[in-house]
């Protein structure tokens, strides 16, 4: 018979060797075997080696087809255990690249394997790694999550152009921290920008020294009051942007782990008291977009790690994608049905947070003015709705207690439930009664409906384990250190149980 389709030719031989395949595991009594250690390998943008480790139960090959820049000590073996050494010099072409490796076994498994390396762009700051120490380093991240009673942003601050008090907040001093902690809050999130104002080198990407101690210095005014921390790298212009692609994306990733190593370096002898936070809003909102957010938060945790000291025990914290709760849900947890490809891994078990915002609805949170996609709203809550026929388009319509019961309930379902504790990062309201001169009811009921949802949200995210820290509002008045607000304050803190 003369066969003069290739394909039905290869799918006969194909055929024929499973077969083959088949027979011999049945008369040895064994399966095919072929087990990897990861599908996805990374050498650093400087160069160096990593081990590819397997176990095959026949002997094996690899496909040495288009290795180029990636040298392999060997491209075949017997069956057992067995480490091929993945071995290559700096990147310096600019952007990422990647090999894709084809390991077979006799027995007729295959795998594939991706090889990545980034582009070496800026210089190592990771100059003085140290030894582990775990010392002040023992709690997981569910545990130090546990400790933490309610959080406030330090903010408008450090993550001001120019400055600290660039946006006309004062510097912060030991006495803001003083009046943080007697109000029974016992952690702060400080927002800080670096690449806007804080670079005296763009071509290294090389952080001001005097910023990175005064940071330090910051920090410390927590210790002293034994508060958790946690410091970001805030907005700064957007420049961590999960739209760009190819050169500019490599260019966006060695700028991460150039800011990171050396924000971590200058931090690193604090103990789990301080925790880092890879960035503030990411823009990400699907799925390619996202795999870019979380190659940028994988450079963020071992740029952290490979400090080493306490850093190789930080609890870290990373953003969902656009901080969003909704999004989270959608991408992020355990066994999600959507094929995000990056997937994040750590070093150290148990040792990370997802952050989200909350600004729910946007109409009463954010808007102090109309806008061209919705009405700001003056009233917020089932029992806060104004009768006044003058404002009744001012009543929120959408989002209100049933949907932040909802919400903190997924929460709690699937990631806190599963181990993976969750940070509220920011969440507040407008202030809406200067709308309503002339009406006191009206301006009442919706301070009313403020003090309300500032007391109803706090209280949900509580409930579910969600740690809530509030920005802005005016709980604290920052320009003398004393409490602004204190009815403000007094339902935030009875939300949060305090």
């Amino acid at each position: 018979m003369i066969i003069k389709n290739l394909g039905t030719v290869c799918k006969i031989a194909a055929i024929f060797f499973a077969v083959l395949v088949a027979v011999a595991c049945k008369k040895t009594g064994t399966a095919p075997q072929l087990t990897l250690s990861n599908i996805t390998d990374t050498i650093p943008a400087s160069g160096g080696t990593v081990p590819l480790t397997f176990t095959s139960n026949a002997a094996w090959t690899v496909d040495t087809a288009g290795f180029g820049w990636l040298r392999l000590n060997q491209v075949s073996g017997n069956s057992g255990a067995a480490t091929i050494q993945l071995t290559a010099t700096g990147n310096s072409l600019g952007t990422r690249r990647s090999v894709l490796l084809v390991l077979n076994s006799n027995n007729g498994q295959s795998r594939r394997i991706t090889v990545l390396q980034d582009a070496n762009i800026f210089p190592s700051y990771n100059t003085s790694p140290v030894a582990p120490d775990a010392t002040g380093m023992s709690s997981t991240a569910t545990q130090l999550a546990s400790n933490i009673t309610m959080g406030y942003n330090i903010y408008n601050t450090m993550e001001a152009p120019g400055s600290e008090t660039g946006w006309g907040n004062p510097a912060i001093t030991q006495s803001l921290m003083d009046l943080i902690s007697k109000s029974g809050m016992n952690a702060v999130r400080i927002p800080i920008q670096y690449d806007e104002s804080h670079i005296i080198n763009r071509a290294t990407a090389q952080i001001d020294p005097a910023w990175l101690a005064r940071v330090k210095q910051v920090v410390q005014y927590c210790f002293n009051d034994k508060m958790y921390v946690m410091v970001n790298i805030h907005w700064d212009g957007g420049w961590l942007d999960c739209t760009a692609t190819g050169a500019k994306q490599d260019t966006i990733n060695a700028r991460q782990k150039a800011y990171w190593e050396q924000i971590a370096t200058a931090l690193r002898d604090f103990d789990e008291h301080l925790m880092f936070a890879s960035a503030n809003e990411p823009n990400a909102s699907d799925v390619p977009t996202t795999n870019t957010l979380m190659r940028y938060h994988q450079t963020f945790i071992n740029a952290v790690r490979s400090t080493g000291g306490k850093n190789s025990y930080r609890t870290l914290i990373i953003q969902a994608p656009s901080t969003s709760i909704d999004l989270a849900n959608q991408y992020l947890k355990p066994g999600n049905i959507y094929k995000v490809v990056t997937a994040l891994t750590d070093k150290q078990p148990n040792k990370m947070i997802i952050e989200f915002h909350y600004y729910t609805p946007p109409n009463f949170c954010i808007l102090n003015a109309d806008a061209s996609w919705g009405k700001e709203a003056y009233f917020w809550g089932a029992n806060f709705h104004t009768t006044n026929p003058l404002f009744l388009d001012r009543n929120s319509t959408f989002n209100e207690e049933h949907y932040v019961d909802s919400i903190f309930k997924t929460a709690k379902e699937n990631f806190i439930s599963k181990g993976i504790p969750m940070i509220m990062g920011e969440y507040g309201t407008s202030y809406h009664a200067d709308k309503l001169t002339g009406y006191p009811a009206d301006s009442l009921l919706s301070v009313n409906s403020q003090m309300h949802f500032y007391s109803y949200v706090t209280k949900q995210a509580k409930a579910n384990g969600v740690l809530p820290f509030l920005w802005a509002g005016d709980a604290f008045n920052r320009q003398n250190n004393t409490v602004g607000n204190q009815r403000t304050l007094d339902s935030l803190k009875k939300g949060a149980g305090l």
